[in-house]
């Protein structure tokens, strides 16, 4: 035997063999890792890596390819897919249709409905015309009235409404009416106004025509003029249309308004004979409180005496979008008639107040049974049997600027208010303060008028 090339075996291996036995692997830990098999690479081309790929032939690659990848799609003929639920249909599934279908027509026949309804409800008036004014001829005496007064109109407003080119004239072909500063003179030492012995007093009181400064207990005269101008001489309608085209001025405490009066009072004095704001505002800017020339309402005044005045009842607000009522030119309107009455701007459609003469206005008001004093109230109007009361009488036009006042139309405190309303001196207050409100009226602080329009409804007044 050559001793430089025996035979040994190694422990934990069969001699002259590549495998191993269970016996002998038990003599040997080591070799356990022998019998895990391989994980395989969950992140591994199914074709192998790209070295083995370049050096296998594209047809080896392509069989490979069949036999390991997970996923294989081909055209599906016509006809070789068998669809089971073609054989036997569901007799429920037709109401998946159906009921869509009932639902789409119900809801088609539901609008139409309204649609019919809301058109055979609507009131389509007929209407004779009765001012087209355009002020292209002035004004016409024989319908306006430039109204003079220094009473203050009820509210305690600051303004004395001349009848002068100073407060109102036509300028560009529009109607202009403009607030003043009063004479200094005529505030800073005593005097009087009397508009009566002028011969130029537009109304019948004594207190609405003769107006006085005392130095020694600080009430002054009017501390501003402006203009205020009606159709009472000859323009009004009862039932009807009333359109003005206006752009409303801006500076503070002014009080811009297109309103209606009762030709005669016919109910008894206000508010029993009643009062539509058609539109009314204030020059302040937004940041006025209660709302500056960004805001408009509309109103109707009605009740048996001033405290009792359910004005609340029948006042709405209406804010403009993005911009003010004193920046550009608006139509404001009204509509009435026996069965309603409504304001709005620029369209119809776009409405403000909407008062329904459906029950009697008494009734409505739920007044109480007596004033504060004790004295029992009246019901001035349920013996007409016209629930539309006081608002079946001829009303007539009012444009004006009114300057602050005292009824609380400026609330106070609020944003600086230079006055009391309760103060004896709150003209005079509000003449001392002029340097930081007047100076907010050189800009626009004037209402500009294109146009007015008053249509009588047919079957009244002759129409």
């Amino acid at each position: 035997m050559d001793q430089g090339h025996q035979n040994y075996s190694i422990p934990g291996t069969a001699r002259n063999s590549g495998t191993s036995t269970p016996q002998n692997r038990a003599h040997s830990p080591e070799n356990y890792i022998e019998d895990i098999a391989p994980v395989p690479n969950p992140f591994a081309s199914p074709y192998g890596s790209n070295a083995q790929s370049t050096r296998t032939s594209s047809a080896a690659l392509h069989q490979q390819g069949l036999s390991q990848r997970y996923f294989h799609s081909r055209r599906v003929k016509k006809g070789e897919v068998e669809k089971p639920w073609t054989a036997h249909k569901d007799p429920r599934e037709k109401w998946v249709t159906i009921i869509p279908l009932i639902g789409l027509f119900l809801g088609l026949a539901i609008s139409g409905f309204l649609i019919y309804d809301g058109l055979r409800t609507v009131v389509n008036h007929e209407y004779c015309p009765i001012l087209d004014e355009d002020f292209s001829n002035g004004l016409d005496e024989n319908i306006w009235l430039k109204e003079a007064e220094v009473g203050g109109f009820g509210n305690g407003q600051f303004e004395q409404t001349t009848n002068t080119d100073e407060n109102i004239f036509l300028q560009d072909g529009m109607l202009v009416i403009k607030p003043t500063l009063q004479d200094p003179a005529l505030i800073e030492q005593d005097t009087i106004i009397d508009l009566t012995a002028e011969g130029i007093c537009s109304s019948e009181l004594f207190e609405n025509c003769v107006v006085a400064t005392n130095t020694t207990n600080g009430t002054i005269v009017n501390p501003v003029k402006s203009g205020r101008l009606s159709t009472r001489n000859g323009a009004f309608i009862k039932y009807g249309r009333i359109e003005v085209t206006a752009q409303l001025p801006s500076g503070d405490w002014l009080w811009p308004a297109v309103w209606m009066l009762p030709r005669d009072s016919v109910y008894g004095e206000w508010p029993q004979s009643g009062e539509i704001d058609i539109v009314e505002g204030r020059g302040n800017n937004h940041t006025y409180e209660q709302g500056g020339n960004n805001i408009v309402s509309s109103a109707l005044h009605w009740g048996p005496n001033p405290a009792n005045d359910a004005w609340w009842r029948t006042n709405v607000k209406r804010n403009a979008l993005h911009t003010t009522y004193a920046s550009k030119f608006h139509t404001f309107g009204m509509e009435w008639s026996e069965k309603y009455l409504f304001t709005y701007i620029d369209t119809r459609l776009l409405q403000v107040l909407y008062a329904n003469f459906d029950i009697p206005l008494w009734e409505r008001g739920d007044f109480p049974l007596s004033d504060s004093n004790g004295t029992r109230l009246v019901d001035p109007w349920s013996q007409t049997g016209n629930v539309a009361t006081p608002f079946d009488q001829d009303f007539y036009l009012i444009l004006n600027v009114a300057v602050g006042g005292t009824n609380g139309w400026f609330e106070d405190g609020k944003s600086g208010k230079p006055w009391v309303d309760g103060s004896p001196t709150a003209r005079r207050d509000f003449w001392n303060t002029q340097d930081s409100w007047y100076p907010t009226w050189e800009e626009n602080g004037q209402m500009k008028v294109k146009s007015v329009k008053m249509w009588q409804q047919k079957g009244y007044n002759g129409c």
